[in-house]
């Protein structure tokens, strides 16, 4: 009876082995030689980002050079072109009363992130999305300190979006090349 048991015990490890490694799943941006993540970072290295024309905006789009390059300086001849437009909402999230007063004294900055992957060659839209972030920021009493706080969690959520819209164009791209 226990022989019976630890049969079965051991063929229903195998079998849960056998399926565990008929398994697919690869990292998508892999460092190591061979992976396929090599073809995507290649691939994104040669997305060229157009202009944009607002501040938040062009936070996104310096974050997302840096990103698809590496540092390097934008392709000369793209394969692929990424048109970005980038708004901004800020919200009060809390107000507290002080005193007399009833200002609010935390805010939140969102910033929505629209982007449209373009073929180069056919100028054909491949692939589009949207993405949003939000950061907090304190509102003290000085006006100033309010400024320069919206614009450090502005910075942020650059920062972030520019982070969640590489990745969705690297998904993109290797949604591509699987087709």
């Amino acid at each position: 009876m226990i022989l019976k048991i630890r049969a079965l015990i051991v063929i229903a490890t195998a079998l849960a082995a056998g399926l565990a490694a008929g398994c697919t799943v690869r990292p998508l941006l892999g460092t190591e030689p061979g992976e396929a993540g090599e073809e995507i970072a290649s691939t994104l290295s040669s997305v060229s980002v157009k202009p944009v024309d607002t501040r938040e905006a062009q936070e996104v789009r310096n974050h997302l050079i840096f990103l698809f390059q590496g540092g390097d300086p934008q392709p000369a001849d793209p394969t692929h072109t990424l048109d970005l437009a980038v708004s901004r909402r800020v919200t009060s999230a809390v107000q507290v009363q002080r005193g007399n007063e009833n200002e609010p004294t935390a805010g939140t900055v969102t910033l929505i992130g629209q982007y449209r992957l373009t073929d180069a060659a056919t100028g054909e839209v491949v692939a589009q999305g949207r993405r949003e972030v939000s950061a907090g920021f304190d509102r003290p009493r000085q006006e100033y300190a309010v400024l320069r706080a919206q614009r450090d969690a502005e910075d942020r959520a650059a920062r972030e979006l520019a982070e969640l819209i590489r990745l969705a164009v690297a998904q993109d791209l290797a949604r591509l090349d699987v087709r």
